[in-house]
């Protein structure tokens, strides 16, 4: 590689997360010797930070994790920086989602995603079984599991402060006019978008995306991009993959991914990709 980075990012879905929604042990403890080195791990994920836990070995640590594609940061538990949805934008998107009957959950800082209970019937219809067959079986098993024990069926919106809309349909077609729903609001009230598979789109800050967040990170540990490889498979890791000096792609990564990288892993991340990418890493560099 002849390249050592004194920051890694690691993306989740589809990077260290196999599609049973898992890191491995194997992960975990390679970051740990990772850290032993001196070398700063981070998570950049489009996950909320109270979703991480849930999906990692117990012990699991990382030097820093930025959450919600970009949109809050997080050192332990302490927030490094955070930007909000406004209240107004997130009234105005969730009566645009029940006109076009789109699936939604808003994630609310410190509190549990919420749906209206206005919506609840045509947001279960979503994930009726049987699963089509071009939706992930990791994503598909997320949205069963926020259905049954994740989601609070709200009467009304709470609070004042949120990190990002996750939208889903089961039908691309659906989720694609959704999408173009969304880019004519933006006209209205300025926002961000991010994708990280067919069959859903995320909603953040204007201007926010995970290589922002990625860029305050390193700032409050006091390095560069040009010291920094990030690991990811899908669109929402592109602006992260362009930003960093050494890129990396997983096996698993659809081609357009794969072509900003610089490398890309031997093996999936159903294979433990990142293990054995960046044990390869230890091997063959000295990290010592």
């Amino acid at each position: 590689m002849g390249f050592r980075p004194k920051a890694i990012f690691l993306d989740m879905d589809g990077t260290i997360l196999n599609h049973q929604n898992k890191v491995s042990i194997h992960t975990k403890e390679i970051i740990d010797e990772l850290r032993k080195t001196g070398i700063n791990v981070f998570i950049a994920t489009g996950r909320s930070y109270d979703e991480i836990e849930g999906v990692v070995p117990e012990g699991f640590q990382v030097d820093g994790v930025v959450t919600s594609n970009g949109m809050a940061g997080y050192v332990g538990k302490e927030v490094i920086f955070k930007h909000s949805l406004s209240r107004e934008l997130v009234e105005t998107v969730i009566e645009k989602a029940r006109e076009n009957q789109i699936y939604y959950e808003l994630f609310p800082y410190e509190s549990a995603r919420i749906t209206l209970k206005q919506d609840r019937a045509y947001v279960e219809n979503e994930i009726r079984n049987p699963k089509p067959e071009s939706v992930g079986i990791n994503e598909w098993l997320s949205r069963k599991q926020a259905i049954k024990d994740e989601i609070k069926w709200a009467d009304y919106i709470e609070g004042n402060e949120f990190s990002k809309f996750y939208f889903f349909s089961r039908s691309k077609e659906h989720i694609e006019s959704w999408k173009d729903e969304l880019e004519q609001l933006k006209q209205k009230i300025n926002f961000t978008t991010s994708i990280s598979t067919e069959h859903n789109v995320e909603l953040m800050v204007a201007n926010v995306n995970k290589a922002t967040g990625i860029q305050q990170m390193l700032k409050h540990f006091k390095l560069s991009e040009s010291e920094t490889m990030a690991i990811g498979d899908s669109d929402n890791d592109l602006p992260m993959l362009q930003l960093v000096k050494f890129p990396v792609a997983m096996k698993n990564a659809p081609d357009r991914i794969k072509e900003i990288a610089n490398d890309v892993t031997q093996y999936t991340c159903d294979e433990d990709g990142v293990y054995h990418y960046l044990k390869g890493c230890l091997s063959h560099l000295d990290f010592s």
